[in-house]
């Protein structure tokens, strides 16, 4: 059997987290920028899933192929990283200077890499300017409006809205990233990890890295956002939340109940688990 106990995989996850944290400024920038680049293409198909079946739910089904080739190739996303370098500081195998610099660097790799392949996807979608509307267009402008727009009308309230959302996203997207660790097996893999990275979709939370590419896309095609827009109102309070969902709910928490068991713990359980034989008198 391919199962990987949740003892060993939190232990795998961190042993990861380290790795990461060893990774070269050069290697974070494009593994990162590729990240960022399939998470564009994951989006552009979900969000034509969505558009010619009219079914919210096709799409968010669709997502999580992106998150399936960052995975197994081993990329730099840095929302997943909000709970893997944490976690292995937690367990003393990297410092915190070490977690900050996998954070910033793969930050940059992905925001690069997103905003190329809005460029690009931009590029494809309205001709290079020629073209000012349609379905793509529509559902891109829409739904970067709604995800600062809708926010900046309500507030303070709107702020607390987008980090709370962020913080269920990346609650989701960290727990999908541990679960690639969960089989051995590239099928058991993608099934894991699958399952959370749909849900979080589906329920339309945010996450940082979609949303360097659909915000400065929409820009692009005309959107009624400014860039102050974007960072004041998604970027920066979707970050932050991002980080608290993926470093408190996955990271610290599965650190927490899966610690390994200490010599004097295991000897105590083999003493509360021997039968002890009966008397012959």
């Amino acid at each position: 059997m391919d199962y990987i106990k949740p003892e060993q995989l939190v232990e795998d996850v961190a042993k990861t987290g380290a790795y990461k944290a060893s990774l070269s400024i050069k290697d974070l920038l494009i593994k990162g920028g590729l990240a960022g680049a399939y998470l564009g293409f994951a989006t552009t198909l979900a969000f034509t899933a969505a558009t010619e079946t009219k079914l919210g739910i096709v799409g968010a089904f669709v997502f999580p192929v992106g998150f399936v080739l960052i995975l197994l190739l081993g990329l730099e996303l840095v929302t997943g990283n909000f709970a893997m370098l944490p976690l292995a500081r937690l367990r003393g195998l990297i410092s915190c200077k070490d977690v900050f610099y996998n954070f910033y660097w793969a930050f940059i790799g992905n925001l690069l890499g997103s905003f190329f392949y809005g460029i690009l996807f931009y590029i494809t979608v309205t001709k290079l300017g020629h073209v000012t509307d349609g379905v793509m267009i529509e559902k891109i402008i829409a739904v970067a409006e709604g995800k600062t727009i809708a926010y900046k009308s309500l507030g303070s309230d709107g702020m607390i809205l987008s980090v709370t959302k962020a913080i269920l996203c990346n609650w989701l997207v960290t727990l999908g990233a541990f679960m690639a660790f969960v089989s051995s097996s590239v099928i058991g893999k993608i099934a894991a990890m699958w399952l959370p990275v749909f849900i979080f979709f589906a329920h339309g939370f945010e996450h940082a890295v979609v949303n360097m590419f659909v915000l400065p896309t929409a820009i692009l095609m005309g959107a009624d956002i400014t860039v102050t827009d974007w960072w004041v109102w998604n970027q920066i309070p979707v970050t932050i939340g991002n980080f608290i969902g993926g470093f408190l709910f996955t990271g610290l928490s599965l650190h927490l109940v899966n610690k390994k068991k200490s010599r004097s713990e295991n000897n105590l359980s083999i003493v509360t688990n021997t039968q002890v034989p009966k008397s012959d008198a």
